[in-house]
């Protein structure tokens, strides 16, 4: 959609050309409980992305600038060896731009026995042709709901349409997964987990994602209610603040008085720059 041949090696809005390309593969315990448990999900961050948020934690690999590229052959031995760690589930972190050729390792694991969870980690801006592409691949969807109004997802990440392209898509995403199922663990197995980030200033607008979420999917879905915006860089006000905790309290409150269950919530701890991340290609 962004007009360039990537099958050519011309590079799009998401940074990337058509080449497979990773930036880590590990272990990750910092993801919600259900997702991590208490052996880790096993998380392949994949370079670029069709966002672009001025605020991204993950900039280095978003950007293009650091990853690796494979063959599809050694992604589908990731697998493999992620598993073999102990993985609860394999965490798919951004690989909307490769989704064809991810699509392709997945099923080739599968045919050999692979059994697994697949995990789409994804911003929200997932259009309908690539959600119809994955259909019957994804276990579960984690997917974010960054903005419900257009100001700020312009502002803060280029796309004022925004709102409308993850509202459609999350109603694919739970078209796809049904309702939430965990194992006897408390792992889950199935379904979609939205998350809301909330960004400093911006309660209202969490707030409007929120409400948007409850009524259209009530418990159907899992919710989490993220405060772990940490400023890097040189960001314009509000967003070079942490989020206070008068305004995270407010939203789970908000949460509560709607009468949201299926939801999890974060530690003040969360916003610190040591919960992101090493992006050397570990694993890879």
């Amino acid at each position: 959609m962004c007009g360039v041949n990537r099958q050519a090696g011309e590079r799009g809005r998401c940074h990337m050309s058509a080449r497979l390309t990773l930036a880590r593969a590990a272990l990750h315990l910092w993801e919600e409980p259900p997702i991590s448990g208490t052996r880790g999900s096993g998380t392949v961050f994949f370079s670029g992305c069709p966002l672009g948020c001025i605020y991204c934690q993950n900039r280095p690999i978003a950007s293009g600038k650091i990853g690796k590229e494979v063959p599809r052959k050694r992604l589908e031995e990731i697998f493999w060896e992620l598993c073999e760690a102990g993985a609860h589930n394999i965490n798919l972190v951004t690989a909307t731009q490769f989704a064809p050729t991810v699509v392709e390792a997945i099923r080739a694991v599968r045919s050999e026995g692979f059994s697994l969870p697949f995990v789409w980690n994804t911003s929200g801006y997932e259009c309908r042709k690539t959600l119809e592409l994955l259909r019957g691949q994804i276990d579960i969807f984690l997917t974010d709901l960054r903005y419900s109004t257009a100001a700020p997802a312009a502002a803060y990440s280029g796309a004022p349409d925004y709102p409308a392209v993850a509202r459609d898509a999350i109603r694919e995403m739970v078209a796809q997964t049904g309702e939430c199922q965990f194992d006897a663990a408390g792992i889950m197995t199935r379904g979609t987990l939205v998350r809301i980030l909330l960004l400093p200033g911006h309660l209202a607008d969490a707030k409007l994602s929120l409400l948007h979420l409850w009524r259209h999917y009530g418990d159907r879905i899992c919710i989490s209610l993220m405060r772990q915006s940490t400023p890097i860089g040189d960001l314009p006000p509000p967003l070079d603040r942490r989020v206070e905790e008068a305004e995270y309290a407010s939203l789970v409150r908000y949460a509560r008085g709607l009468g949201v269950t299926n939801a999890f919530v974060q530690d003040a701890e969360a916003a610190k720059e040591s919960f992101i991340p090493l992006f050397d290609c570990t694993g890879i």
